[in-house]
């Protein structure tokens, strides 16, 4: 039997197969003499034990597209940040942070602005046109009115998507939403998963439909920047890509240097201000962290 691990506490590890039947199990003593733990996002074969209570052993790990140290997970298709268009303001900073994490994984990045009923037409408008002009699909929702929620349940459909966005933004009550078709049964995954499930430090895929998941992540205030190199940081902005090697200089911050194609773009109205500024802020930032 082939299923997907959609969480793991204990040593114990839940797979999900078809039909919404989930398999408490163990992994197999070859995985630790190899140095191979099983993580959730991994699709596994595994034997069964006891059909009636509905037990195995995981026996083999398929080989993995790619993996998150934090949250630990694999497999990941995309992800989608979520912040508020209001109550709270979106911290711009903190989203541009995300994205340049999500680049430099190789995970498609999807934004969703919640709340588009707390602010007018044309400042969601105006946020969703910077975003979509960096080559990022941008979804502006609302979970009061129902706007667009789904448009954004149709880009997670045969896809496992991480969400992540700070604390007050309504992730919760997008995920609700997206999840309000989803059969009973999974009232039955949840009861024989429920071993750990008030810690917060556990990650669980959360089933959607037919080959899609979504794992949602704690609100964060902060995120930092790691393994990323300041002179690197370029490379992480979609809408400098177009710019390389049109600089006077190779190897071009786009900061300090003359006849800097970005900056001329940045005068242009090519490139956002906003987003430009956030660039400024992480370069330091990097800069000062080689420093310590």
């Amino acid at each position: 039997m082939t299923g997907k691990i959609i969480k793991g506490v204990g040593g114990f590890y839940y797979v999900h197969l078809h039909d919404d039947i989930i398999y408490e199990c163990k992994a197999k003593g070859i995985f630790r003499n190899q140095n191979i733990k099983p993580t959730v996002g991994d699709d596994v074969d595994i034997d069964i034990i006891d059909e009636e209570k509905r037990t195995g052993n995981i026996i083999s790990i398929k080989t993995r597209k790619n993996s998150l140290v934090r949250p630990a997970v694999s497999n990941i298709n995309q992800a989608i940040i979520i912040f508020a268009l209001s109550n709270p303001k979106p911290n711009y900073n903190l989203l541009d942070r995300f994205l340049v994490m999500m680049n430099a994984q190789h995970i498609d990045t999807i934004i969703c602005f919640n709340k588009s009923d707390l602010t007018d037409y044309d400042t969601a408008e105006k946020i969703k046109n910077i975003y979509s002009s960096c080559g990022y699909e941008v979804f502006i929702t609302s979970t009061y009115d129902g706007k667009n929620i789904e448009e954004l349940k149709s880009a997670l459909k045969k896809k496992t998507t991480v969400l992540a966005g700070p604390s007050g933004v309504g992730k919760s009550s997008v995920i609700n939403a997206i999840r309000q078709d989803v059969s009973a049964k999974t009232g039955e995954i949840s009861e024989k998963i429920k071993r750990g499930k008030h810690t917060t430090r556990h990650v669980e895929l959360m089933y959607v439909e037919d080959d899609t998941y979504i794992l949602d992540t704690p609100g964060f205030g902060s995120l930092y920047i790691e393994d990323i190199e300041a002179e690197d940081l370029k490379y992480y902005y979609n809408e400098f890509n177009e710019y390389e090697g049109k600089c006077r200089f190779n190897g071009c911050i786009h900061i300090n240097e003359p006849d800097c194609a970005v900056k001329a773009a940045l005068s242009d109205g090519h490139i956002s201000n906003l987003r430009y500024d956030n660039y400024k802020l992480l370069y330091e930032e990097l800069k000062e962290k080689r420093k310590w």
